[in-house]
């Protein structure tokens, strides 16, 4: 359908069922999405009092497995949207049978992702300028983790399959015992089995398996109440389906390959500043993707919300929901900012005893703590235009956003972590420009259960 002329303002009363619409999904999204920071951060913190280079190897190692399992997060955020908009029209068996053929999208995209991991560990990690002393750890870290990366991607897809029900509550359920399990196994193998940094991985490896099977059996015998699962043969894998997916996908791939190039250059340029200048950057990325994930609960939300109300053709929900998201946004950045700031003495001791480290972190935090609201304007909206099905236009927003970023990354970068701190600021700043762009037009407000 054509997109929408933009609709009149709302009454208070919409304000406050929207306010409770935002927190009933963005409260449980919040302790769901900071399962995975929680994870690095509780390997950071494990990990930190091995020693300096311990904690600068598995800085590198994490990075890059991030990149390798991130750039599939449209597996999650693809499904939320085009399963809310199937919700939004009443058809809930199509919804759950689009998000069955994602998860099999997930299976099938992890076999060579893990095969280039294992294989290709020690030429990327010395790539990415890991010190002498660093990289066999970086590189036993990132071995042993790549064992989890088709479970990471089955949670991605099923995720968004409970997102774009309108759930957000199983998933929080599975990522505090997802996490409980990880911060277990991790002390018991670092430190009781004496595996050093090879167990934290392995501890990590075992949680998120556990999570991808408790996804798959929540799905699973949901599809089985609405009958689409009778029998055995209904669990194959639907290749139009899942191409359809991929399809859907392929924008958000690129949106979020410009995103990892961002992180990566970040990364490799810290690495060159130094054991003592990765192991900062790795403790401050550390807490910018906790808070980062914090803020997305708000996203989360909007992919739901909007992807539902576009899906029942109502642009004037959709809008009304943005508007509120947006100030939702800016205050939480706010109350996050601060405490970033307030809380340094608590969870600095957690990571490091290295006063160079430390020291290193103090103006970093405050450019990162700065940002904060920025971030929670840019996240809302990244969310909202998602949930809007409006990926070619991220895609070309981040590739704008890369372009901007690099080259002052990668020359004024270089010369301090302050100052590639500083780059990270300006890149937030051009993110925000291209999506408040997009958001004060009415393109994106396109109806109906599939996008066209």
């Amino acid at each position: 359908m054509r997109p929408t002329s933009p609709a009149l303002p709302q009454p208070p009363v919409r304000r406050t069922r929207h306010d409770r619409e935002i927190l009933a999904l963005a409260v449980p999204a919040f302790g769901a999405l900071i399962a995975e920071p929680l994870f690095l951060m509780a390997d950071s913190a494990i990990v930190g009092h091995l020693g300096t280079a311990q904690l600068a190897g598995l800085g590198v190692a994490a990075s890059l497995l991030s990149t390798l399992v991130g750039v599939f997060v449209f597996l999650a955020y693809a499904t939320t949207a085009a399963v809310a908009r199937r919700i939004g029209s009443g058809d809930r068996p199509a919804a759950v049978r689009q998000g069955i053929d994602g998860i099999w999208l997930a299976v099938f995209l992890s076999v060579p992702v893990v095969a280039l991991a294992v294989g290709l560990a020690p030429a990327v990690i010395r790539l990415f300028g890991a010190s002498a002393t660093a990289t066999p750890y970086a590189v036993d870290y990132l071995r042993i983790s790549a064992l989890g990366i088709p479970a990471m991607l089955i949670v991605m897809a099923a995720t968004g399959v409970l997102r774009g029900l309108q759930d957000t509550r199983t998933p929080l359920a599975v990522a505090v015992a997802g996490f409980t399990v990880n911060l277990l196994l991790n002390l018991g193998l670092v430190y009781g089995a004496g595996l050093g940094i090879a167990g934290s991985a392995l501890g990590t490896v075992i949680a998120q398996w556990g999570m991808a099977a408790t996804y798959l059996a929540v799905v699973v015998r949901g599809a089985r109440r609405l009958g689409l699962l009778s029998t055995r043969a209904d669990l194959r894998p639907d290749l139009p389906g899942i191409r359809a997916c991929a399809t859907a996908g392929a924008p958000l791939l690129v949106r979020t390959l410009s995103l990892r190039a961002i992180l990566l250059i970040a990364t490799a340029v810290a690495a060159r500043l130094g054991n003592t200048a990765m192991a900062s950057q790795q403790i401050a990325m550390s807490l910018w993707n906790f808070l980062a994930f914090a803020l997305d609960a708000i996203a989360i939300a909007g992919q739901a919300i909007i992807g539902r109300y576009l899906g029942a053709d109502d642009t004037g929900g959709a809008r009304a929901a943005t508007r509120r998201m947006v100030e939702w946004g800016i205050g939480t950045g706010v109350l996050l900012g601060a405490l970033l700031l307030l809380a340094r003495p608590l969870y600095l001791p957690l990571f490091t005893d290295d006063p160079a480290v430390k020291q290193q972190l103090g103006t970093v935090l405050l450019i990162a703590a700065a940002t904060q609201p920025l971030c929670g304007v840019v996240f809302v909206l990244d969310g909202v235009l998602m949930g809007a099905g409006d990926g070619p236009y991220l895609a070309w927003a981040m590739l704008g956003t890369l372009a901007a970023y690099a080259p002052v990354a990668l020359t004024l970068g270089s010369s301090s972590l302050v100052a590639l701190w500083g780059a990270i600021a300006l890149c937030m700043a051009v993110r925000l420009l291209f999506l408040a762009l997009r958001a004060r037009t009415g393109a994106w407000l396109v109806t109906g259960a599939v996008r066209a």
